[in-house]
């Protein structure tokens, strides 16, 4: 058995999704931010959470309108992904700079969900945390739309043929091949 090293604490919890979460102002003017900080919070009522730094331009924009759009990333949306992280949207409308469709949410009345995107959750703030670097929005998931790219002869969502994407120690990487599935270890064999 190799050995470990004890380090300081730190946040190394990975991998972790990257989506891009769109939002907007009051007057319109819409923004993607990059976030790696996300998670599921409560299935019922179903929540969820992000953490966003209060420099960011997107935070105030959330913090405005209570409103914002969690929008699943692909192998084909890395770019945008890592660059809306990089990239204020002070200075650039992140939209037009990537060539990404802003469409409108079924239940929110500002943000925008991200077309190109295969799985977008709208969803209205309910909370926040002022944790310290970050302030984490939880928030109430209102509706979820799904790309018809995606559906099966079936109709079954296939959310694990989208190519998404995760975020692990400064690195993306697209999801690979499927090792199990929930219960299979406690399943009876035939």
């Amino acid at each position: 058995m190799d050995g470990k090293q004890v380090w300081k604490a730190g946040n190394m919890l990975y991998p972790v999704p990257a989506v891009m979460v769109s939002c907007a102002g009051r007057d319109g003017r819409k923004d993607i931010v990059t976030i790696a900080w996300t998670g599921t919070v409560c299935s019922d009522p179903v929540m969820v959470s992000i953490s966003v730094r209060p420099e960011r331009y997107s935070y105030g924009l959330i913090r405005e309108t209570g409103e914002f759009v969690i929008n699943l990333t692909t192998r084909e949306l890395t770019y945008a992904t890592d660059w809306c992280g990089v990239k204020s949207g002070r200075d650039v409308d992140k939209f037009a700079a990537m060539e990404l469709t802003a469409l409108p949410a079924e239940t929110l009345e500002h943000a925008p969900i991200i077309a190109e995107s295969p799985l977008s959750l709208e969803c209205r703030v309910s909370d926040v945390l002022e944790l310290g670097s970050h302030h984490m929005f939880l928030a109430e998931v209102t509706t979820v739309q799904v790309s018809e790219r995606y559906m099966n002869e079936n109709g079954k969502f296939e959310l694990n043929g989208t190519g998404l994407v995760s975020y692990s120690h400064g690195e993306y990487f697209e999801l690979g091949r499927r090792i199990g599935k929930f219960g299979y270890s406690v399943k009876k064999r035939r």
